[in-house]
């Protein structure tokens, strides 16, 4: 009686050639990412590095004074030596910056959504939008401070009115982005304008939104350091009033180096807001720059 040999279930299987290419092909995928990710994490850190040493060499090859230009070293030991008093005008920059930052976010949110949700609005108010954010706002700081003297209000007002008109454009921008032809097809489907409004167009206009958010917050940033040179007894701005007033420039310099740090720091905190809240807006950009070369 002839008997047939079965294998050994517990011998290992044979590995698919095909199925280690592609693991292999995924490992690199995944280690290449991760080497470009750190390029681009660090190239902002090697080009400020670089900066700073060049800067640096520039004031010692040349004998630039201190009063004229002074190197970082020297920025350094004036943020060091100042530490406490630079902490103590820097929170209140900060301050005036996230106060008028709020009042821009709240009534340029609804005055967007007004001038995009009504055509009428639209063409009463644009054309006033445009011609407020064309006044210079260092212009109607003295203004402000015969209405209300000088301190903290003038500062949040001027960073109200320059963050409010980024934040009230691209919202309205973006409920103009809603296609016509998604509207008649929701009306034909019984949706009313409100409808169309709360469940398509605020959707659609949030990466708009998010993006603005990025350059409003900035600008507040700016709008408070401009009144606090002009019309304060405190701040970053008025720090470097009265650090140029004495030829401390390598103090002016630290005020400019903090004004630079806080802009940066708050500019990648709404950068990440925008990046969890529009994840899916900003991954499309993402493809398409990678799709391009970059």
């Amino acid at each position: 009686m002839t008997t047939t040999s079965h294998p050994d279930a517990s011998a290992p299987a044979a590995s698919d050639p095909a199925a280690s290419d592609l693991e292999l092909e995924f490992e690199d995928d995944g280690a290449s990412a991760r080497r470009s990710l750190m390029r681009e994490n660090a190239a902002p850190w090697i080009i400020a590095g670089a900066t700073l040493v060049v800067w640096q060499l520039a004031c010692w090859v040349f004998g630039i004074k201190r009063f004229v230009l002074p190197a970082p070293s020297d920025i350094a030991m004036s943020l060091w030596k100042w530490k406490e008093v630079i902490l103590m005008h820097a929170g209140q920059t900060l301050y005036t910056t996230v106060l008028g930052f709020i009042f821009a976010v709240a009534g340029g949110l609804l005055l967007g959504i007004a001038v995009g949700y009504s055509r009428v609005l639209y063409k009463a108010l644009y054309p006033i939008l445009i011609a407020f954010n064309s006044v210079p706002k260092v212009a109607i700081v003295p203004v402000l401070v015969i209405w209300f003297g000088i301190g903290t209000i003038p500062a949040v007002i001027t960073a109200f009115m320059l963050s409010f008109f980024p934040i009230a454009v691209n919202v309205a921008a973006g409920l103009a982005t809603v296609e016509p032809e998604l509207e008649d097809v929701l009306r034909s489907l019984g949706a009313s304008r409100r409808v169309i409004l709360f469940k398509v167009g605020l959707p659609r206009s949030l990466p708009y939104f998010f993006a603005s958010l990025k350059v409003a917050i900035t600008l507040a940033l700016v709008g408070s350091v401009i009144s606090e040179t002009i019309a304060s007894n405190a701040g970053i701005g008025y720090l470097m009033l009265n650090a140029s007033s004495r030829f401390d420039v390598p103090l002016v310099f630290a005020g400019l180096f903090v004004i630079a740090v806080m802009g940066v720091a708050i500019y990648a905190i709404f950068a990440a807001i925008e990046t969890r809240t529009t994840g899916w807006a900003v991954r499309g950009q993402l493809a398409r720059f990678d799709a391009g070369g970059g």
